[in-house]
């Protein structure tokens, strides 16, 4: 059994993204119940010379809005990187999963061999549509998730591992 691009990414980013949110709700109603400001969640880090949790969050969401947009051969979408609450980061993750839902098998499926060039950080980058999607777009996805979870459960954030999985 073979499985399509699309399946390997779009359900899964769709699914993480959801569960981002939860966690982000979780991280809110913890602020509030203890009487911390937000802010100190928000700009949160696990070593000073890495990303806070706002930037986290917005990595991750360009990676699944990025990967999507190139495996489907489209322009991706440009946010501007201005939230600064959780309300604010939980709207970016919906118009996120919107644009993730909007794209079809038919635009992705078929996309392995696809030439995907970009620049990031200064660097031209190239790869195939198989190589993108798994050496690349997932890798650093699922690494700003996950860093966006450790922070939040590092400070003290009641979250566990069934919040990062959920129900995939």
């Amino acid at each position: 059994m073979t499985i399509s691009m699309y399946e390997a990414s779009v359900p899964r980013l769709i699914n993480l993204l959801r569960n981002l949110d939860a966690i982000l709700a979780k991280a809110k109603a913890h602020a509030a119940a203890k009487k911390i400001d937000q802010n100190a969640l928000l700009s949160a880090r696990l070593f000073p010379d890495m990303f806070p949790l706002v930037k986290q969050v917005q990595i991750a969401t360009d990676h699944a809005k990025g990967a999507v947009a190139r495996l489907a051969g489209i322009d991706v979408p440009k946010y501007e990187d201005a939230e600064q609450s959780f309300d604010e980061l939980q709207a970016r993750i919906s118009r996120t999963i919107v644009f993730v839902e909007s794209i079809g098998a038919r635009q992705i499926d078929g996309s392995e061999e696809r030439e995907i060039q970009f620049t990031i950080g200064g660097h031209d980058l190239k790869f195939t549509g198989m190589t993108y999607l798994l050496g690349f777009a997932l890798p650093n996805f699922y690494f700003h998730l996950v860093t966006a979870y450790n922070i939040l459960r590092h400070n003290g954030v009641e979250i566990g591992k069934r919040d990062y999985i959920g129900n995939p």
